[in-house]
């Protein structure tokens, strides 16, 4: 099983809706870790602009925001998390992620920064996965795997195959994408949401239709189309 389904299939009967709880340290502590999150998207995304004045700055704002959060709760964990004996280190270790990144984007090596930064998507997809909790940046995490699994398919090299193996990836993707759309994030009222949104269905489906009609120029095209419609959603909300 591919990854991008493990983090449907294996969570999504137990997941908790965070929106259904009460004010309690669940609720609050997922609100802080969705505002660092938050940060986290803008710091990456800046980090491959190629402006290091603007990413030195969502840099120290990431930091102050993920240090808030590992000296409130890395010793005292919230309850959805206190039977995960990770759940120390995973602060931890997202935490030494953000200074090395920082140290990189000092040094002017933005590019290396934004690899760098990647690995915090990870390790909070892991933490959710490991305590049954599924969110909606989990699921555009999951996309986003499925999604560099087709860009990095090599269509020339599966010759009279190409069409099929993508056919069977976009399916994949078009219920990633689905699920995404079933399940708004929580800022989805905000009146950029739904355009963004269906903007990514709408590039699944091109691809869809494009390995349908095996017109080769098309797939090309339409996979390009790919990346930058959910870059534009995951930068605002994923």
């Amino acid at each position: 099983m591919s990854r991008a389904l493990l983090w449907t299939g294996l969570v999504a009967a137990i997941a908790v809706p965070i929106a259904a709880m009460a004010e309690s340290p669940f609720t609050t502590f997922e609100i802080a870790l969705r505002d660092a999150y938050g940060q986290y998207r803008t710091a990456l995304f800046q980090s491959n602009t190629g402006n290091a004045d603007v990413t030195t700055q969502a840099m120290q704002a990431l930091s102050d925001k993920w240090a808030a959060l590992e000296g409130n709760w890395t010793t005292t964990p919230p309850p959805q998390y206190a039977d995960d004996a990770g759940f120390p280190a995973t602060l931890t270790t997202v935490g030494m992620v953000i200074a090395e990144a920082s140290q990189q984007v000092a040094s002017g090596d933005l590019a290396t920064a934004h690899i760098t930064l990647e690995k915090i998507r990870a390790e909070v997809g892991d933490l959710h996965i490991r305590n049954g909790m599924l969110t909606f940046s989990d699921r555009m995490n999951a996309y986003h795997a499925q999604m560099e699994d087709v860009l990095g398919l090599d269509l020339a090299a599966l010759g009279d195959k190409a069409a099929d193996v993508l056919a069977q990836d976009a399916a994949v993707l078009a219920y990633l994408a689905e699920d995404i759309a079933a399940h708004p994030a929580p800022e989805a009222s905000d009146p950029t949401y739904a355009a963004l949104v269906d903007a990514l269905r709408q590039s699944v489906a091109a691809v869809q239709m494009a390995a349908q009609a095996g017109d080769l120029a098309a797939v090309t095209a339409a996979i390009g189309q790919l990346k930058p419609s959910y870059a534009r959603l995951f930068a605002k909300f994923g």
